[in-house]
């Protein structure tokens, strides 16, 4: 593959506090640690050193990877690698999305293994490792049920429970076989079918089988998946759960980050609770919440703790207790030794919520890197673009704006009609003297003749824009077709189309590509065609 960068704001579809964080804009620099470049790396590097679980992280994930090590030889290196106090994690996490769901699934993953590998040849002595965190305590099922395959939508149709990760994928053959049917025929397309079968038919739950499913996809590249739904690790995390319940630390810093951050004029993605954990079991996922009378409901489910009980509880089975979205990043701080998170621009904006709450309690804040973001085409694509004197960067532009444009840059006639209103122009200013000479009282009146004019004249010229188009209507329907391929329902692709499309045609190929290609810490946007 080839390929093009562009500047995130020339693509008008980033947040203006991402591309202020991009920016290194002042106003936001208290609300973020070290910086997203190398030096910044050789800060975290020596913050993070003191790492003290790597033999409870590496035990649990031998336990949890020990019907996949075997075949899987990279990823096993690593999970031992973890035991060094010169090795590292880069962090990326995501929901359980059927099939991986969205492009952007797989982009970050590539991004987490690119930049461990820039990290390895900036700092030899060092190892770094890419890690794939599940969010399988997640309950919101709705987001994660469906993707999309040749811009048809594929659903899981059955009942949510509990945290997803714990769902059974039983019920999945009908659509299995669906997502399967899209794929077509062809070498790429059987590989991908099996590899989707093994991961969702046999019996396991969703958490499994997405391990399965990513690993299959990267394990070469040693990247390492972690579950945090497990009991030793929420062991580590258990001093924390207790005071955060009992004195509510996260929810005072993280309103009063909130308050910073809006006063600033960055909009901001999420609110804490006073109590920021659910109760979680097999059977479902539910809030917790202190009552006016001191005790501790598990909300929906009749069952409620004093204080000495709760401490009790979370001393016995921290594994009941599960982060919602602002306390989710700590835990993944305390139980990794990891230097950098990489997310999508909401997730890098909510994080910046959070670092006075990582203050408060010792934790380093890790450096936050934006996922590459990117499209992919091909070159048949390519060449309808410069066809038609457009551009990565201009193709951005919405369809009705490039095709006025192309009209104008191709028209024989003269469509504006700027020289003649600069001559009525003149004229008005004759009249209004005239009037006032009359009767001052009439230059109000003067110039809303002159405003219907003026506005007269832009319909007119809009007719005549309308009129010219009927004389190039094969190179708009191709402007609007390049759209339509590039935005899929007018959005990003990354955001609509799962990567089956793409692995289909590419093959192991598409992963290969996807890391050569991106480049973490350049904070552009990648087309590859």
């Amino acid at each position: 593959m080839k390929a093009t960068y562009i500047d995130y704001k020339d693509t008008n579809s980033f947040s203006k506090t991402l591309l202020a964080y991009l920016a290194a804009k002042e106003d936001l620099k208290p609300f973020y640690g070290n910086a997203p470049t190398y030096d910044g790396f050789e800060k975290q590097i020596e913050i993070k050193s003191t790492f003290e679980h790597r033999q409870t992280l590496v035990d649990s994930l031998k336990n949890q990877y020990k019907d996949l090590i075997h075949d899987a030889p990279a990823v096993a290196s690593n999970i031992d690698l973890l035991l060094q106090p010169n090795t590292f994690t880069i962090t990326t996490g995501h929901q359980l999305n059927i099939f991986t769901g969205p492009l952007y699934f797989i982009f970050k993953i590539a991004c987490a293994i690119r930049l461990a590998r820039d990290l390895k040849a900036q700092f030899p002595d060092k190892d770094f490792v890419p890690v794939y965190w599940m969010a399988s305590e997640d309950h919101d099922f709705a987001e994660i049920n469906n993707t999309r395959v040749y811009g048809k939508k594929i659903v899981w149709d059955v009942p949510g429970i509990s945290g997803t990760g714990k769902m059974d994928t039983s019920t999945m053959e009908a659509v299995v076989r669906q997502y399967i049917g899209m794929l077509g025929l062809s070498d790429n397309s059987s590989q991908l079918a099996s590899i989707v079968e093994e991961a969702y038919l046999q019996g396991r739950n969703l958490a499994d089988a997405t391990r399965y499913l990513v690993n299959a996809l990267f394990k070469e590249y040693g990247l390492v998946i972690l579950d945090a739904d497990q009991k030793e690790l929420k062991e580590v995390f258990a001093p924390i759960i207790r005071e955060d319940i009992l004195e509510e630390k996260s929810f005072a810093a993280i309103s009063q980050t909130t308050k910073e951050l809006e006063e600033k004029g960055f909009a901001t993605q999420v609110h804490a609770r006073e109590c920021n954990f659910f109760y979680l079991t097999e059977q479902y996922r539910e809030r917790i919440e202190k009552t006016a009378d001191g005790r501790y409901e598990v909300l929906h489910q009749d069952l409620f703790f004093t204080e000495e009980e709760l401490w009790e509880e979370i001393e016995n089975h921290p594994e009941r207790f599960s982060p919602n979205v602002v306390m989710r990043p700590l835990y993944q701080e305390v139980i990794l030794p990891n230097l950098a998170y990489i997310g999508g621009g909401a997730e890098i904006v909510y994080w910046l919520q959070f670092k006075a709450n990582f203050d408060q309690y010792a934790v380093p804040f890790p450096i936050l890197i934006p996922r590459n973001s990117a499209m992919i085409t091909d070159d048949a694509v390519a060449r309808k673009i410069y066809r038609l004197d457009l551009t990565f960067k201009s193709i951005f532009k919405s369809t009705t704006v490039l095709q006025n444009e192309y009209v104008r840059r191709h028209t024989t006639h003269r469509l504006n009609l700027r020289d003649e209103w600069m001559e009525f122009n003149a004229i008005f200013g004759k009249i209004k003297l005239r009037a006032h000479k009359i009767d001052a009282s009439l230059a109000p009146s003067t110039e809303a003749v002159q405003a219907r004019l003026k506005k007269a004249i832009d319909n007119l010229e809009k007719k005549l824009l309308k009129a010219d188009k009927r004389n190039h209507e094969e190179a708009l329907i191709l402007i609007e077709r390049v759209k339509e391929k590039l935005f899929p329902n007018g959005g990003l692709q990354e955001r609509s189309e799962n990567f089956a499309t793409l692995y289909v045609k590419y093959g192991d190929d598409l992963i290969k590509e996807l890391i050569r290609h991106f480049n973490p810490l350049d904070f552009k946007f990648t087309i590859l065609y």
